[in-house]
């Protein structure tokens, strides 16, 4: 065996954690293309049948639905980040408001299984609503961002405005847009997007 190379015990621990990746991997879009296909809460037994694995390989990778919830909720603001595009901050304000909800729409669009599924279990599961916060954290860093201007000369009620915008533009508002309003996308996107505009200018 050449110096340096590897032994066949690192080979066979290598090739465990390769599995055992690739079973978590497996377990993980089984969980997310259930709740694609609309089983807003897929027991541990479907998902594992999804996934062509256990039940005990399912428990064996996570210990429980929280730590399914944790990995899923990773994978999915995965692809929520890789699809997100920066609103340049010094754009005219109109073309700002623009882009910014045309990007919210789509992304909305991206997670809305996932969304929907942890709306049903959210109130129950402390790692749903941490990655909740996580999404939230994310639209008050581009919102804090994108309309630096705007916040700024708000004075005093510059954190209001910040939560009015935040709140305008998560799931929730969405949600109603879409589902309760029965709107496309595109008018839910004209709809965010008066809604936006009025909140900014509203002093203007």
């Amino acid at each position: 065996m050449a110096i340096g190379s590897p032994g066949p015990e690192t080979e066979r621990v290598d090739g465990r954690t390769a599995r055992a990746e690739r079973t978590r991997a497996a377990i993980v879009d089984a969980h997310l293309a259930l709740i694609g296909e609309g089983d807003l809460r897929p027991t541990g037994e479907r998902i594992a049948e999804r996934a062509g694995v256990s039940l005990r390989a399912l428990w064996t990778n996570f210990k429980d639905m929280e730590t399914l919830f944790e990995a899923s909720g990773a994978q999915v603001l995965g692809s929520y980040d890789a699809a997100y595009v920066p609103v340049p901050p010094d754009l005219p304000l109109a073309e700002r408001v623009a882009r910014y909800c045309r990007q919210r729409g789509r992304l909305m669009q991206l997670i809305a299984a996932p969304a929907r599924a942890a709306a049903v279990r959210e109130p129950f599961s402390p790692q749903l609503r941490r990655n909740r916060q996580k999404h939230i954290d994310r639209v008050r860093d581009e919102v804090t961002q994108v309309f630096a201007v705007e916040l700024r000369l708000a004075g005093p009620e510059a954190d209001t405005l910040r939560d009015a915008l935040i709140a305008a533009s998560m799931w929730p508002a969405w949600s109603m847009l879409r589902e309760g309003l029965s709107l496309s996308p595109e008018e839910a996107e004209k709809v965010m997007t008066r809604t936006i505009a009025a909140l900014l200018t509203a002093d203007a």
